[in-house]
C-alpha cells in the first residue's frame, strides 16, 4: 500500500467543521472515517503478514532470531508508518473516500414490490 508523504505520523489537532463539510453531520463523518481506517488497517496487516510469512519457520531457534535482520527492518518500517486513522482522516478530508447512505438512495424496483 502506498502511503502519501503528507500524512502526519503523530496526532494533529483538527477542526471539526472540516468534517461536517462532506456529510453535514460530524458523527456520520467520524463513522465513515472509522470504517475506512479499519479497511486500511486490515490491508496493512495483510501486507505485513505476507512479507513476514517468508521468514516463518517451524523451529524456534534463538540463533535464528538474531540472524533475521530483514524481518526486523520490515517490522520497523511498518511501525514508522502513519496510523490507519490518520490515513483515513487525510483521505476523507481530501475527498478520496466514497460512501453511500442507504436511507437517501432511491429504492429499487425489487424493494417496491
Amino acid at each position: 500500500m502506498k502511503v502519501p508523504s503528507n500524512v502526519p505520523a503523530s496526532i494533529v489537532t483538527r477542526n471539526l467543521s472540516d468534517f461536517v463539510k462532506e456529510t453535514g453531520n460530524v458523527y456520520e463523518s467520524i463513522a465513515i472515517i472509522s470504517k475506512r481506517a479499519n479497511q486500511i488497517s486490515v490491508k496493512l496487516k495483510e501486507e505485513l503478514n505476507g512479507k513476514l510469512s517468508e521468514f516463518a519457520t517451524t523451529v524456534d531457534n534463538l540463533e535464528e532470531v538474531f540472524e533475521n535482520r530483514e524481518q526486523i527492518e520490515i517490522s520497523k518500517h511498518y511501525e514508522r508508518l502513519p496510523k490507519p486513522t490518520n490515513l483515513a482522516i487525510e483521505e476523507f478530508l481530501e475527498g478520496k473516500v466514497t460512501f453511500h447512505t442507504p436511507e437517501l438512495e432511491e429504492p429499487t424496483a425489487d424493494k417496491a414490490e
